[in-house]
């Protein structure tokens, strides 16, 4: 995976992404990619990956190789270059045509010229990757990079040997390759990550594939690695929670099929049971793991051991890892804070220094914090005032597509039962517990609830008023067939999809300028699109003028609406913190410390994040 951190001003690897890939290789991964590997200054994707175009690289990638070393692994590296889906402000592809999606900017034709220039660039890449002593290399022909770009119709209107004809737009991939075997050696070994399918119109397709396959056995091709999508496409490279585990793995199949070298399959394998019937079943040789290794970098090791409750999941939401990628910020994870992190810290280790530690609130912060401080060898007590753990992340695993979200809730409950840590239920902090515990810390875990609003009209009016959390925790389910969600953020359309599956007619109207800005691109792209089969309705930049006895009139761009007869309104807007847990704290000589949404309302990152860090504070 590029994950965008890890090479100095030069691009040149360093100790950062050195341990971030040897944290993987010691958790079992039996080969590892050090994805995004740039091999010309016009091909950079993002700005924070290797470089490869000169040979000061070679020495920051022999100490990744000497590090790698002790661990039985096959370490690689990918070569890519971005084409016309960079970041760069001037951008080169076969044919001047912009990225349907994501980047923006001038694009400029490769001239004859330049692509001899770029195909000697990715074997003299190669090279300097035998030289540092790497085992072997992928190049990327899929995702819509540039290989990709010259071989899909969309991205290549040439009309000279580059394009027109299949053999043509494949001669681009093939002078590569041939250059790599010529630079690097005819038995270094070369793998190719293609598409299955682009999943656009005039993109790459199954049938080009598996047209192609036989022809990269032929050329020397180690092993194919078949993924799909490019920027822009209706299926996504980098599919979120909504999409079915394993959604790419017909293609490697297929392409099996077609040759007899290896196949990798990829795409939302997140389960070591699945990836091991798709081993079984014969529908690759060998399985990707991408965000699960960076959720775990130690799941081939616990699988291995029949571990599987002590994985630490993926949830699939694409925030910490293709999102702020996205946004040329260092990638991370929202379920392991420490991604980035390997560098900088040892394994946990018992504190020789043991104290009593009280959680008040068993959701997702509550329960990350316990297991850190359970962790570190101290006496930890878990108290949460309602009769079920989870918080606000349990009811949002009720809305469609977002089941997943518990398997962190399940990871973390399990954890504390194998570290012998306690869950109090229908216990709010009081007096008499923190006299009961005498704890040295308190942690206040305690989340949030939704602001009601001021708004005219909105308490008089005779339609239902709830919640969100009302709405997920079906106390007051929502009366009648239309409703009205207002808010405009996550949780607002959340509860539109919920009530919208449901049968209900859906209007949204968002007083800011902006839908859900705390999801990633990739998870809220699928969900957009499930809001737009349904027929849910969204208004932003909303004023509203006076809610009435069943609807409401409001403003949008100067022009005032009123809708009428609807059933109920949700209110799903601002959250406010829960803090009423540290009152009793005024009598306790304990140091308490607020994380989470009780701290301040914010996305899961940031809650897992403040947990671990609380922690490790001592």
């Amino acid at each position: 995976m590029s994950i965008n951190f890890g090479v100095d001003q030069n691009g040149y690897v360093e100790d950062q992404l050195i341990e971030y890939l040897a944290r993987r290789a010691e958790g079992g991964a039996g080969m590892i990619l050090a994805g995004g590997g740039n091999i010309h200054p016009d091909g950079m994707e993002l700005p924070d990956l290797p470089r490869l175009w000169e040979d000061g690289c070679i020495s920051g990638l022999t100490r990744l190789v000497q590090r790698i070393k002790p661990f039985d692994t096959r370490l690689g590296m990918q070569l890519m270059h971005g084409g016309r889906q960079c970041y760069l402000p001037q951008k080169v592809a076969p044919s001047a045509i912009p990225a349907p999606a994501v980047v923006k900017g001038e694009v400029r034709a490769l001239t004859r010229e330049e692509i001899t220039e770029v195909v000697n660039c990715f074997g003299d890449a190669a090279r300097r990757c035998r030289q540092a002593g790497l085992d072997f290399i992928e190049l990327h022909a899929a995702h819509g990079y540039l290989i990709n770009q010259f071989m899909a119709k969309n991205s290549n209107i040439r009309e000279d040997e580059y394009g027109g004809s299949f053999e043509n737009h494949t001669r681009f991939l093939f002078e590569i390759m041939e250059n790599v075997k010529e630079k690097a050696g005819a038995d270094f070994p070369v793998g190719v990550r293609i598409n299955g399918s682009d999943y656009i119109r005039d993109g790459w397709t199954l049938e080009d594939t598996l047209r192609l396959a036989p022809m990269l056995e032929k050329a020397g091709a180690a092993y194919l690695h078949v993924s799909a999508g490019v920027y822009g496409s209706t299926e996504l490279t980098i599919p979120s929670m909504y999409v079915r585990q394993g959604c790419f793995v017909h293609l490697a199949k297929a392409v099996k099929e077609t040759v007899s070298i290896p196949v990798v399959a990829v795409g939302r394998i997140k389960d070591p049971k699945m990836a091991d019937d798709i081993l079984s079943n014969g529908s690759a040789d060998i399985v990707a793991m991408g965000r699960p290794l960076l959720a775990d970098p130690d799941l081939p090791e616990k699988a291995r051991n029949g571990e599987f409750s002590r994985i630490r999941p993926c949830l699939g939401c694409c925030l910490g890892c293709i999102h702020t990628v996205l946004q040329r910020e260092p990638g991370s994870c929202v379920v392991n804070p420490q991604v980035g992190r390997e560098y900088q810290a040892g394994k946990t280790a018992p504190s020789e220094n043991r104290i009593k530690v009280l959680v008040a609130g068993a959701g997702p912060a509550g329960l990350a914090c316990a297991r850190s401080f359970a962790l570190q060898g101290h006496d930890v007590t878990v108290c949460e005032k309602t009769d079920t753990p989870g918080g606000l992340l349990s009811l949002a695993s009720k809305a469609p597509g977002r089941s997943e979200l518990n398997d962190i809730l399940t990871f973390f409950l399990n954890e504390l039962q194998r570290l012998s840590v306690p869950i109090r239920l229908k216990t709010p902090v009081s007096a008499h517990l923190l006299e009961e515990i005498e704890p040295d810390r308190v942690i206040i875990a305690t989340g949030s609830l939704p602001d009601m609003p001021i708004i005219k009209g909105l308490f008089q009016t005779r339609m239902n008023l709830v919640t969100c959390v009302d709405l997920f925790e079906e106390q007051e389910p929502v009366k009648g067939k239309k409703a009205i969600v207002l808010g405009g953020g996550m949780t607002a359309l959340l509860s539109a999809d919920y009530l919208a599956e449901k049968g209900c007619g859906v209007v949204v109207l968002n007083r800011k300028n902006r839908f859900a800005e705390e999801m990633s691109s990739n998870d809220r792209y699928y969900l957009r699109e499930r809001l737009k089969q349904n027929g849910v309705v969204l208004h932003k930049n909303v004023k509203i003028r006076k809610f009435s006895g069943s609807g409401v009139t409001f403003g949008v761009d100067g022009t005032n609406h009123t809708i009428d007869n609807y059933d109920a309104v949700v209110i799903s807007e601002k959250m406010s913190a829960i803090r009423d847990a540290a009152e009793p704290a005024k009598n306790s000589n304990a140091r308490f410390d607020f994380i989470g949404d009780a701290r301040s309302p914010r996305h899961l990152m940031y809650c897992i994040s403040e947990a671990e860090e609380a922690a490790c504070s001592i």
